[in-house]
């Protein structure tokens, strides 16, 4: 009886001790110190849309002629690309410009007879994906066998400005995806090959940088242009969603003197000098055709609106 229940007792400790998980989870690497943007850090209540589009990104590692690209197409780069664009998109801050397709589009423009209204991009994020790597480990008990899979992949982007060609910032981002699958005495999962940790290895990197990189995205003051001025009133750029509000109250400034900085070789824009205040009394329209509509409170203004450009009040 007593060796009965002492072999009892070891079986389940050998099951117990041979049991694997099949939970998947992402481990991503810690981050760089965060490089957070000026408007960030002053908590500006408005924010500029931007108009962004990402260049490419490319698959740079020593795998890109293999698993990681078909005949026709950087598959990886491309995925890359339309994870870092879905980002982007669903942040609401930034009007995305389409580069990675843009053959396609011309081509439906061309087959309707559609006139393009294609727009250019303020900046351009110019990415690729630098290391890409997977390791399957299978560890083998008296009466259990495991398999583990690790992916690992590192991304690399650079914001450019459009006018300049200045690299306004450069940030790489790492991420991991794991999962462990195990059978004992025959029972458990089936240890396959599973392709889904290559997504999320991948999406795991780029939300690294992603944060960081929308940051510096809006490291811009926020600043609008007249458009019109009907019966007294005066309509400019922009609406609810870059933070305008009924009674806002903005600085119309001269449009300052550009000049070029022989030290760097680029072109400056002088402060413009305030010379009115106006009023926002309603907003009106949605995503790339709001506008506010104003009253003037102080100051005078010419016939020629354009000579003008309106920002937030400093304090």
């Amino acid at each position: 009886m007593k060796t009965n229940l002492f072999l009892s007792m070891t079986v389940a400790s050998v099951l117990f001790g041979c049991a694997t998980v099949t939970d998947e989870k992402i481990t991503i690497v810690k981050p760089n110190s965060p490089q957070i943007s000026p408007t960030i850090q002053n908590g500006n209540e408005h924010s500029l849309k931007r108009k962004v589009a990402i260049a490419r990104f490319s698959n740079e590692t020593k795998h890109g002629g293999s698993f990681l690209r078909n005949e026709s197409e950087d598959t990886i780069g491309k995925q890359a690309t339309d994870i870092l664009s879905s980002r982007l998109v669903s942040t609401g801050k930034f009007l995305m410009v389409e580069r990675a397709d843009l053959g396609k589009i011309k081509a439906e423009q061309d087959n309707f007879k559609i006139s393009s209204e294609m727009v250019g991009a303020d900046q351009l994020i110019v990415g690729s994906v630098s290391e890409f790597g997977r390791k399957d480990t299978s560890e083998v008990g008296v009466f259990s066998r495991t398999l583990k899979q690790k992916v690992y992949a590192k991304v690399n982007v650079r914001l450019v400005d459009v006018k300049t060609g200045q690299i306004l910032f450069s940030q790489e981002g790492e991420g991991e995806a794991m999962s462990e699958v195990g059978k004992t005495f025959g029972v458990g999962e089936e240890a396959g090959y599973d392709s889904t940790l290559d997504d999320k290895a991948l999406s795991a990197a780029i939300s690294k940088l992603v944060s960081n990189l929308i940051e510096n995205l809006l490291d811009h003051p926020w600043k609008s242009h007249f458009l019109s001025k009907e019966e007294g009133a005066y309509i400019i750029a922009g609406g609810v969603s870059q933070g305008v509000k009924v009674g806002n109250t903005f600085g119309v400034f001269t449009i300052g003197k550009k000049i070029k900085n022989p030290q760097t070789g680029i072109n400056l824009q002088l402060p413009g000098k305030k010379v009115a205040e106006i009023k926002v009394m309603t907003t009106s329209g949605k995503d790339t055709n709001e506008i506010a509509i104003c009253s003037l409170v102080s100051g005078s203004l010419k016939n020629n609106l354009n000579e003008y450009e309106i920002m937030e009040n400093t304090k």
